[in-house]
């Protein structure tokens, strides 16, 4: 990503410098700055409140009683991770602290997670369960989002979290998308593999079987 945006700082700057607009890109990004701190601001507080709420829920064992509830579900989704592993219950917390809005707990759990399943793969391509950890961290289910409530909060709304609803259904809707494709890839991969595997073995039979002639 640092060379995606390299690339367009420098063709913003090359484009201003044949365009004779520099004054104006200049102007642009000190206002641009500016809004930044304001809105940073102007956020940060429901986002404080808000962090402060779901650590109490952390500190009283809420993200630990979750995981335990998730736990059946999660066996299914990672059949390879046996469930009293250290990456179990990272993957099982790191799910949990999403759903309440942990992100700032999410993360290290997350990465302690991908650690844990890379520390299973022998080779550098990733697992299914890896894949599958990124898949839901992607399309995570919040069901407090508060950055975005913040945000519509910084913009005006008087009500930020009037959203709840079509934040539950397209989050639900964009993660049952993602499982179920990536169910279906995995069941070709494995499959077009055991199919590999059965060709060369008959191959094998008919050619031990030409030998003994």
């Amino acid at each position: 990503m640092s060379y995606v945006f390299g690339v367009m700082i420098a063709a913003s700057f090359l484009y201003a410098l044949i365009d004779g607009s520099l004054a104006a890109l200049s102007e642009g990004m000190l206002n641009a700055s500016g809004e930044a701190i304001e809105l940073l601001l102007s956020i940060s507080g429901m986002l404080i409140m808000w962090s402060g709420f779901m650590r109490i829920a952390k500190d009283c064992g809420l993200i630990e009683k979750l995981s335990r509830l998730f736990a059946p579900l999660l066996r299914r989704l990672y059949p390879d991770v046996a469930p009293d592993s250290e990456a179990f219950r990272c993957i099982s917390m790191n799910i949990s602290a999403n759903l309440l809005g942990l992100g700032n707990a999410a993360t290290p759990l997350g990465i302690r997670a991908m650690r844990e399943l890379k520390r299973r793969s022998p080779g550098d391509t990733a697992t299914d369960s890896m894949v599958t950890f990124v898949l839901m961290n992607t399309a995570s289910i919040q069901l407090i989002p508060t950055t975005v409530a913040a945000l519509r909060k910084s913009y005006g709304s008087q009500q930020p979290f009037d959203i709840l609803l079509c934040v539950w259904i397209t989050s639900v809707a964009a993660l049952a998308a993602g499982l179920l494709s990536s169910g279906i890839i995995r069941r070709v991969k494995h499959g077009s593999r055991h199919t590999g595997a059965g060709h060369r073995a008959v191959r094998i039979r008919n050619l031990q079987g030409r030998q003994s002639v």
